[in-house]
């Protein structure tokens, strides 16, 4: 099942600079990991924005659930989840 999924994060002033760079860095090894067995195949940069828009390709919605609330940077994102079906006219 393929879900187009939009996280907006807001980390918040009160925590400490090294604590938000250590969630940062185990936020990016968390994703590689994804990414690496093939859940995760697109991830863009939202322009201008602390936010991407990815790609997932997962089992169920409880994969997509356990894959995202798997992220360090979980607890301060806002997520919009989209499934998605295949259109009839893509080639």
């Amino acid at each position: 099942m393929l879900y187009c999924v939009q996280m907006d994060v807001k980390i918040p002033d009160s925590l400490p600079a090294d604590r938000a760079d250590a969630i940062k860095a185990a936020e990016k090894a968390r994703a590689i990991e994804i990414q690496q067995a093939g859940k995760w195949p697109h991830l863009w940069r939202v322009a201008g924005r602390y936010s991407n828009i990815s790609i997932f390709d997962v089992e169920s919605n409880d994969e997509l659930h356990e894959l995202l609330s798997s992220l360090p940077l979980f607890p301060y994102m806002t997520i919009q989840v989209t499934p998605l079906a295949r259109h009839p006219s893509a080639i």
